[in-house]
């Protein structure tokens, strides 16, 4: 198989590069050249978001099975790409996003619910949503619904992470002390390991799958309480983590998902959005999910072995709570000693 990566320097687009690798495969990425690619692959440079930037992709003559885009910005830079491609590739797999749905979402929702309005494939960039389902329409009008795939994602955590979420949740808890950890410690979590995405998405290239897919571990697969749990277990045991009520943690301002990554109180909107998927049509098409355990522990040893320090796209914010504002809520009595169940 021959696989066209477009980006494939970080987190999701290597992770799929290196798994096409390991199954023998081809593989070309298109990328900016501001971080080095994998070895094994042949480069091809180019910005997507300037005039003429796909001028390296236009004159190479090389035809692919698969060409997989994770774009996330203005839609028009998926239009141009495919516009491009599609008499030279014979499958598009575009990583979407759950928040191309519409709001108040009904639990265990499936692919078949309500998208939201104002999305265009010929857009600049606007809002993530608006540019995730934009870039899903400009797939299908370069692709067709028989020859795309619409991997619709929510948290995705790993190795190579470069949004901040996992990794905070190492460091702190590799500081040690008291934790503020928000609860229910039983608050169930649906994401996704990138290893696993990279290697559903080429599975579903292989077996020439089309349509949108829910991409996430089934509900139930972990809660808070075992994701921090092993947070605390795999950086040696230091942190104390303190239970906290989310009355609590949103009464002093505290911003779930931001301030506390991964996060989001129990019965919010927000919750529903990300942690209460119908993934049933991926799974069945051969989506697996590992132990959360390996997730984290995989991480962590990531971030050893390049220093500590996780990379950050520029153009998110960081995330993780001020140690000011923890100790604040800890020292006016927010949080329980943890008891592992």
């Amino acid at each position: 198989m021959r696989l066209l990566m477009l980006g494939g320097t970080e987190f999701v687009g290597r992770a799929v590069v290196e798994a096409a690798l390991r199954r023998g495969w081809e593989v070309t990425v298109f990328h900016r050249g501001r971080h080095e690619a994998p070895p094994g692959v042949r480069s091809l440079l180019g910005d997507r978001t300037t005039p003429g930037g796909l001028a390296a992709l236009a004159e190479d003559p090389g035809e692919w099975d698969v060409v997989v885009d994770t774009w996330s910005a203005a839609p028009r830079a998926v239009r141009d790409a495919a516009r491009l491609l599609r008499g030279r590739a014979r499958r598009y797999v575009y990583v979407s996003s759950c928040s191309v749905y519409a709001s108040a979402r009904p639990a265990g929702y499936a692919e078949d619910a309500p998208l939201v309005e104002g999305a265009s494939a010929d857009a600049e960039q606007t809002a993530y949503a608006q540019d995730k389902l934009g870039g899903e329409l400009a797939v299908l009008d370069a692709f067709g619904e028989d020859r795309s795939v619409l991997a619709r994602s929510g948290l995705i955590l790993g190795p190579y992470e470069n949004i901040g979420r996992l990794p905070w949740w190492l460091a702190r808890t590799a500081r040690g002390g008291p934790v503020l950890a928000p609860g229910p410690r039983d608050l169930p979590l649906q994401y996704l390991d990138v290893r696993d995405l990279a290697e559903w998405l080429l599975h579903a290239a292989e077996r020439e799958l089309s349509g949108p897919y829910n991409v996430a571990s089934p509900q139930g697969h972990t809660t808070m309480g075992e994701l921090l749990d092993t947070c605390v277990t795999v950086t040696g045991g230091a942190a104390e983590l303190r239970w906290t009520e989310p009355e609590v943690i949103l009464q002093a301002g505290i911003q779930p998902w931001t301030e506390l990554p991964v996060w989001v109180p129990p019965g919010s909107d927000l919750h529903d959005a990300l942690h209460n998927r119908g993934v049933s049509r991926a799974v069945a098409a051969g989506l697996s999910c590992r132990p959360v355990e390996e997730t984290v522990a995989d991480t962590w040893q990531w971030l050893q072995d390049i220093g500590g320090a996780a990379p950050q796209r520029p153009d998110r914010p960081r995330s993780g709570l001020d140690p000011e504002v923890e100790a604040k809520v800890l020292a006016a009595g927010g949080g329980v000693r943890s008891t592992t169940p």
